[in-house]
């Protein structure tokens, strides 16, 4: 499945590229709020709210005003956090899984009409490369999930992210005179974020996926 998807928008990306209009290429800058959640991994867990921001490219396809490539490069905070309660009901511990990463991902964007304030859709592949993974009160029963600390009893086992993942992200967003646009995004992991908990005892090993919805405000300039 993974495979195919990739195929797909690689396929799609290369008879676009035959049409890109180089010269008519403007550039914006783009910032949002992400809230994201890891599929399967350090359990009880919650989201982590973070921060994406970074630059990007608008290129033409076709001769119409309606269809675009947009790739983008970011910083992008994702990750999740975890909270657990005692046997009276208190806090036990209230830990942050915050992974970082230079994300970069490359869009098939269409307008719905070639109208200059119109509503948009885009779809296509998100490639994370991890800049940072910081870990902050891990449970004591779980020590591995700090990236620097190795279960004693199995050194297999360990909270590392992966240094690279991908995943297919979808969006939906307004344009205002194709200069101010506001998106609602959700990105889909598709790569094993922790393979090392794959082996924990008592766990699970159904891939730990990051799943990210994210509200973005970029600015196009003429």
């Amino acid at each position: 499945m993974k495979k195919l998807l990739l195929a797909s928008a690689l396929t799609l990306s290369a008879l676009s590229f035959a049409q890109m209009q180089w010269k008519n290429t403007r550039f914006g800058l783009t910032a949002g709020l992400n809230y994201s959640r890891v599929a399967n991994a350090h359990n009880p867990s919650g989201p982590r709210f973070a921060f994406q921001g970074g630059a990007l490219a608008l290129i033409p396809v076709g001769k119409a005003n309606q269809f675009f490539i947009q790739p983008e490069v970011m910083y992008y905070g994702a990750g999740e956090t975890g909270k657990d309660k005692d046997a009276k009901g208190r806090d036990g511990y209230d830990a942050v899984y915050a992974n970082n990463y230079l994300s970069v991902p490359l869009y098939f964007k269409g307008y719905f009409s070639e109208a200059e304030s119109e509503f948009f859709g885009m779809a296509g592949p998100r490639f994370n490369f991890l800049v940072s993974q910081d870990v902050k009160n891990p449970p004591v029963g779980r020590p591995y999930y700090d990236p620097d600390v190795a279960d004693p009893t199995n050194p297999a086992v360990n909270g590392k992210a992966k240094s690279f993942n991908w995943g297919i992200g979808l969006g939906v967003g307004y344009s205002y005179k194709r200069q101010v646009e506001l998106a609602l995004r959700y990105d889909l992991g598709l790569s094993d974020t922790y393979p090392g908990l794959a082996k924990e005892k008592g766990g699970t090993d159904k891939k730990k996926s990051e799943q990210v919805l994210a509200l973005t405000l970029s600015y196009i300039f003429k």
